[in-house]
Parts: structure tokens; sequence; C-alpha cells
């Protein structure tokens, strides 16, 4: 085995033990693949306990590793509620290294590993710290919210971070605690014209994307209609809005996962990245999920093995400078501070189909 490890085994002991994790994952994984991975997720699981560790786990992780491993589970908002709680020593963030940097912000006086340094965000890279001075210097008081797909020293320039499951709601705060009309929601451009279209607030943009959710198109979904006619359609706020306006729904990844749990439709897609309907599968039966379906190709660098490895080694660390994380930690902690919306946030398609979005691009 790579890295210096010996071979694990998959033992009768070891089967007995993720024998609950195989039943969630039976309908994604292989029986071959498994004999595989089963063995690592127990070693994972025996060096937590050892280690006083956690794994934070994002929807976009594969299934052995979103319900094998994965101590907390869900989107960038309840990951980064759970590193703020967690009185663990290490944590193991199986997600991207913005969420890693929002783990350390929040959790300074733990040890945050990251199981692959290259596990990056076309979002989070398409905008700096200096970027967003010369924004607030061309908008003197209008308050910066800023997508929790950032940097820490993006972070450390904003007033308040948001994700996709409150950010209408703190768009709104913002403008009401800075007694303004508009506001800054930075860096993704389709999340901010979504946003847009559900408050009265205006909305100055910038022109970054994510990779994964901006290649979905209306042609996709008109597609999938035509070849599944009862299949119902939910779509990320990160796709252009036509995409969205093309969806049944559109949510956050926790507003998706609740209609889908709630709803138990039949056939559904989710147009976002591939491996959150492989994890939602796990937990209802029954559902049948269809493609289309585009990977996160940041998000696959993590795996079980290279978790083992970062945990066994305790390497990767993530390291901030400590005076861009104390300005970071106040955006990050205003937004976690903020009451959680009562439902998972969704976006009306109805109102944005009806309402002109006005949109300042910077």
């Amino acid at each position: 085995m790579a890295d210096g490890f010996a071979p694990l085994e998959f033992t009768p002991e070891v089967e007995a033990l993720t024998a609950p994790v195989w039943d969630k994952v039976k309908s994604k994984v292989t029986p071959l693949d498994w004999r595989v991975h089963a063995p690592l997720i127990a070693e994972i699981n025996r060096l937590k306990a050892e280690k006083n560790a956690v794994i934070l786990a994002h929807n976009y992780m594969t299934p052995e590793i979103f319900h094998g491993v994965g101590d907390y589970v869900g989107d960038s908002l309840g990951l980064a509620r759970e590193a703020a709680r967690s009185d663990a020593r290490i944590i193991v963030q199986a997600g991207v290294h913005f969420m890693a940097e929002t783990s350390k912000v929040l959790c300074p006086d733990k040890t945050v590993l990251i199981p692959d340094l290259r596990a990056g965000c076309s979002l989070a890279s398409s905008i700096t710290g200096a970027d967003v001075r010369l924004i607030k210097q061309r908008f003197p008081g209008v308050p910066v919210v800023t997508y929790v797909n950032t940097t820490a020293d993006v972070k450390a320039e904003t007033d308040i971070c948001c994700t996709s499951a409150n950010a209408v709601q703190v768009v709104e705060w913002a403008a009401k605690e800075w007694g303004v009309d508009r506001v800054i929601l930075i860096p993704d451009e389709y999340l901010a014209r979504n946003v847009a279209a559900q408050t009265d607030v205006k909305i100055i943009a910038w022109k970054g994307s994510c990779e994964v959710h901006v290649r979905f198109t209306p042609e996709d979904i008109a597609e999938m209609r035509v070849a599944y006619p009862g299949a119902e359609i939910l779509a990320h706020p990160e796709c252009p809005e036509e995409v969205l306006n093309a969806a049944d729904f559109a949510g956050s990844t926790a507003a998706m996962t609740s209609y889908v749990e709630t709803r138990r439709p039949r056939q559904v897609v989710l147009i976002t990245e591939c491996s959150m309907a492989s994890n939602i599968a796990g937990d209802v039966p029954g559902v049948e999920f269809i493609g289309p379906c585009n990977l996160c190709p940041h998000m696959k660098r993590i795996s079980l093995q290279n978790i083992l490895n970062a945990l066994v080694k305790e390497q990767f660390e993530v390291t901030i400078d400590p005076q861009i994380a104390d300005r970071a930690r106040l955006a990050v902690q205003r937004m976690i501070d903020l009451p959680p919306p009562s439902v998972p946030a969704r976006y009306d398609l109805v109102k944005a189909r009806g309402h002109h979005v006005d949109v300042e691009m910077i």
C-alpha cells in the first residue's frame, strides 16, 4: 500500500464493525470496492477515538466517506456550526481547503487537518482579500456579505458571511443593520442573482462561479424531462438563474435534502454535485436518483486513504495568520449567531419568474 502502510485486511471483525455502513452504501458501492473501503473505515474510526479526532464530511464527499467516517455531515453552514461546538483535539476536514480554514478560524486552538492540500475551489480562487479592499473603496458604507466558499483573507475583509442556506436572510439582515438599501454579495454571481430575485435589497455582485454548477444548462433539464417525465428536478442556487427557473424546486443543499426526505418522490434529479445524490440515497430507500451529474474534482481529491494518512501522521495542518483569523472570525461568527432559518432555504421559483433581477456587476 502507498505511503508505507501495510495493507489492511477485510476480516470478519471488520465486516461486522462496518455492516451498518454497508447497508447504507451498497446501492452505490460495489462489493469488490467495499472489501477495500471497509478496513480503512474501521481503522479511521479506531484512530478517531484514540486521538480525540472528529471528521467533518461535506455533502459532496463520496458515500463511503460521508456515511463511513463522517462524525458531522452536511452543508458548509452545518459543518461550520459543528466545528464551533466541537471539543475534539483534532478536526479533519473532509472537504476543500476553504472549509478547513473556516474550521481553523472558529477553532484556533485545535489542530485542523486537510487530507490533500490540493483540494481547492474554483469559486474561492475567483477573488482575493485585495479585491475586496478595492470593492469597499468603490462602494464605501455598503456592507459586504461574503459566501463562505472563500479564503480566510477574503473573510477578513467581510462584514458577515453566508451560505446558500441563509443568503437571503443574511443580505436582509445586513441591509437593515447598516440602514442601507443595497448590499455587496460576493463572489458567486449566480447565487447573487438568485438571491436578488428573492429580496427587494439591491445586490452588487462579483463575476465568480462554481465550475460544477455553472456547467448545467436549461437544455440539460429539458432532456431529462423528455427521458424521465415523472421525475422531480431540484437545482442548487449556484446554478444560472435560467436553470433554476427550469427546475421544479430550487434550494440550498439542506433544502434539497429536506425536500427529498419529506416528499419521497419516486424519481428525482439533483442539479448539483454527484455525490450528494449518492449520500441522500442511503437515507431514502425507494427514491430513484437520476443524472445529470457533475463531479467536483477538488472534493474528489479527498479519499479514505488520505484521511487515514492525515490522522496517522497528523499531516497537512491548516494554519492562518492570527490577525487574519481574528478578523475573519467576526464575519463567520456573525453568521453563526443569526437564528437559523425555521426551514431550510429554498428559492421561490414563482417569485423569481415574475421578479426583475437587478444586479449591479463589479
